[in-house]
């Protein structure tokens, strides 16, 4: 018996006629919704062909939204590598059996996940500047702020990764002579980070979407560039909102998949994995032979 037969339970025939009734309802809801917002900004001239006109201009891509996109999308994948370093060394850190590590590890953790975003990057590029007399650099106040934040985040997520492997695991690694650092760099981290793989592409999600508050500090982004800028010079702010959001879901849909690709992919690997040590088993006469893997 599969584990969505046993954890879900099909619904009878009252039950199916409530749920179509309800899903009509909202979809009436959320249409009426949509037509509403529709009329609204018709009523106030928004869907005027002269405010989009500019996006069928080669200049309005090359000039602002494209430029824009290469900045988040450079800061968003700098600060996703850094991010995930940080939350590892930092989740091991805490899980350290050292309290002169564990302690200083949690008290950064907990620091950053409680400053504001935003104001991390203000402070980083309007305050460091006092102490190390020298400008910082918007790309790396935008990469610190994100890191910091969205790696204190990651930290958590891969420490309870960690803590969700079952003891045993490690127990096995120990007993054949393995160092701790070899037990988390082997064992526990890979098998953590493939259980909180949809929490880690959620928070790179949040990531990519957090580069624009990068316009606090005039980082040319694609909130920036793409809108701010361009609205400044085409006065259309609404029509380019919405081609910078719909640029946004079309992003983060590809890092989805993605993301979803991947975790097919190692469940591919697990059941394979499974097989052979199964097939293993039954030639040895019901003891496990795992062949070791070049």
């Amino acid at each position: 018996m599969s584990a969505n037969t046993v954890l879900y339970d099909h619904p009878g025939p009252r039950a199916r006629v409530r749920n179509a009734l309800l899903t009509v309802v909202f979809g009436v809801a959320l249409a009426g919704l949509l037509w509403w917002v529709y009329a609204k900004f018709d009523q106030a001239g928004q869907w005027e062909g002269a405010l989009w006109q500019p996006f069928t201009e080669g200049a309005t891509w090359t000039q602002f939204i494209l430029p824009g996109l290469r900045q988040t999308l450079f800061a968003a994948l700098t600060g996703m590598v850094l991010s995930l370093a940080f939350g590892i060394i930092f989740a091991v850190g805490r899980l350290s059996e050292r309290r002169w590590i564990s302690i200083p590890a949690g008290a950064v953790v907990e620091f950053f996940r409680a400053v504001p975003l935003l104001l991390m990057i203000f402070f980083i590029f309007y305050g460091v500047p006092f102490l190390i007399q020298g400008p910082v650099p918007a790309f790396w106040a935008v990469v610190a702020g994100l890191t910091l934040y969205n790696g204190s985040v990651l930290a958590e997520a891969f420490r309870a990764g960690i803590r969700s492997v079952p003891s045993g695991q490690s127990e096995a690694a120990y007993a054949v002579g393995l160092r701790k650092s070899q037990v988390m760099r082997l064992i526990l981290i890979p098998q953590a980070a493939r259980a909180m793989l949809p929490v880690i592409v959620s928070q790179l999600v949040v990531l990519l979407k957090d580069t624009a508050l990068g316009y606090i500090v005039a980082f040319p982004e694609l909130m920036q560039r793409g809108v701010n800028d361009l609205a400044a010079n085409r006065g259309n702010i609404v029509a380019a909102a919405i081609v910078a959001a719909a640029i946004y879901i079309v992003i983060n849909s590809l890092l989805s998949t993605l993301a979803n690709w991947l975790d097919q992919r190692s469940q591919r690997r697990g059941f394979r994995a499974q097989r052979r040590i199964a097939t293993g088993a039954n030639r040895a006469g019901g003891v496990s032979v795992v062949e070791p893997q070049g």
